[in-house]
């Protein structure tokens, strides 16, 4: 792993970041990578010959939108964000300032790179406290004379050592307490290089009371043999409210692997939507630790993998602390020989009472070839709680698309817009509009009615 060696010494920063980059670098060189015979990566095998792996090239300042690649002015022209950056790989190419009100109340967005520079006390305070290099240990905290949960198979790290070794920029946002930021905030990731990888980190802190929408998405052409590498870490405090949305649509030949959790403390909330519709390998683990008591957590997320793509969503709700609320709700389209993967966790610990938590997820397939894999699951250790799991797989309705093209439809529009309605109770709870817009776009685009 000599070749990885030289990229960390290139990476630069303080001395407290450089031996946390160290750490992690040995901890992904002693980790294999998660085999079938791992649980939590059953159904996911990734073959990555690591040897191999060449960092994307670095790219130069953009001096107007019209210098970005075509899918980010287009997406630029649809979106209502009150400030951007733009990523191309490891570089920050194009960024808008934050409003002046904002700067004044101490609100800060840059990206992370900078951020080690002009604000290391926070950085230092937060970064890798929520997504550390090794996987976070969940065992859940059980009852005496009983057995807990396994702790994860350490290889479920792998990655994400990577990632924290390895980062090369990001977004990083900080609301002081009490403040509320109205407009979203948001940064595009984009890949333009082939046979290359990245590794980005996204930082989110909401002090107390405070209050930001953060919409994170990424974004590139067919791009063959390309890794995109990431850890997503939301720092939600006492009384905070934040939303976080993240909307992957790589091109063709990327695979995509990316570990978001949130710490989320007493009375908080935590609205979380993932969006998975391009690349042709993803795994996106989202997870929120509920730490205090009244935290709240919405978890929703909708998919559609056609031709031969592969999504894996994995998701951990863990109720560490009583009355509080997580509401969970998936759903996926498959079409082609596309493959489906969903593996949910409900976990309460010992004296989390009056937990209530719910866990839904619903997948609708449009081909008989395509393939799907559902997994939800519980975990109770308290004896005063209200938890609920289902998951439920079917074909689309031949006669509710009979109906519509015996009105004159054409197929693929009759199929866009039984996808619409079946995804339309996770699109009715975005308040975002712009984002609703674009995603309803990407399923036109699949089912060939764009």
């Amino acid at each position: 792993m000599t070749k990885f060696t030289e990229q960390l010494s290139q990476t630069g920063g303080p001395e407290w970041l450089t031996t946390k980059r160290q750490e992690s670098l040995e901890l992904f060189n002693a980790l294999s990578v998660p085999t079938e015979q791992v649980e939590a990566w059953k159904y996911t095998q990734v073959e990555v010959d690591f040897d191999a792996l060449q960092p994307h090239p670095k790219r130069g300042v953009a001096l107007d939108l019209a210098a970005l690649p075509q899918s980010v002015q287009k997406r630029l022209q649809g979106t209502d964000v009150g400030a951007f950056l733009v990523l191309d790989g490891p570089d920050v190419v194009y960024r808008t300032e934050l409003p002046a009100d904002l700067r004044e109340k101490g609100v800060i967005f840059t990206d992370l790179k900078t951020a080690v520079e002009q604000h290391a006390d926070l950085v230092q305070a937060h970064l890798y406290s929520v997504v550390p290099a090794e996987v976070p240990d969940d065992t859940t905290i059980a009852a005496p004379g009983t057995t807990p949960s396994k702790s994860p198979d350490p290889s479920e790290g792998k990655f994400s050592a990577l990632a924290a070794a390895l980062w090369t920029n990001g977004a990083f946002v900080y609301v002081p307490r009490g403040v509320e930021v109205e407009l979203p905030l948001g940064s595009f990731r984009v890949m333009s290089e082939a046979g290359t990888y990245t590794a980005t980190r996204t930082l989110v802190v909401a002090e107390e009371n405070a209050q930001v929408t953060f919409i994170d998405e990424q974004d590139s052409e067919d791009l063959p043999n390309t890794y995109a590498i990431g850890a997503v870490e939301l720092v939600v405090k006492q009384g905070a409210r934040l939303r976080y949305v993240s909307i992957q649509n790589w091109g063709k030949g990327v695979t995509h692997i990316q570990r978001q959790r949130g710490d989320v403390a007493r009375d908080a909330t935590l609205n979380s939507l993932v969006v998975t519709m391009g690349g042709t390998l993803s795994r996106t683990e989202m997870q929120s630790y509920l730490r205090g008591q009244g935290s709240d957590s919405e978890m929703l997320a909708l998919y559609f993998a056609n031709e031969d793509q592969h999504f894996d969503h994995y998701t951990l709700q863990h109720h560490a602390a009583p009355n509080a609320h997580s509401d969970l709700l998936y759903k996926g389209v498959g079409d082609g020989q596309s493959v489906g993967v969903f593996s949910g966790m409900i976990k309460v610990d010992l004296g989390a009472q009056k937990t209530d938590a719910y866990q839904k997820h619903r997948t609708l397939m449009l081909s008989s070839e395509a393939r799907n894999f559902s997994v939800p699951q519980l975990e109770i250790n308290a004896n005063d709680v209200r938890c609920s799991h289902g998951s439920t797989t079917g074909p689309v309705d031949e006669e509710q698309l009979f109906f519509l093209r015996s009105r004159g439809i054409r197929k693929e529009l009759a199929e866009k817009m039984l996808v619409t309605a079946f995804l339309e109770d996770v699109l009715a709870r975005v308040p975002l509009q712009s984002v609703v817009k674009y995603i309803e776009g990407i399923i036109a685009e699949k089912v060939g009615a764009a």
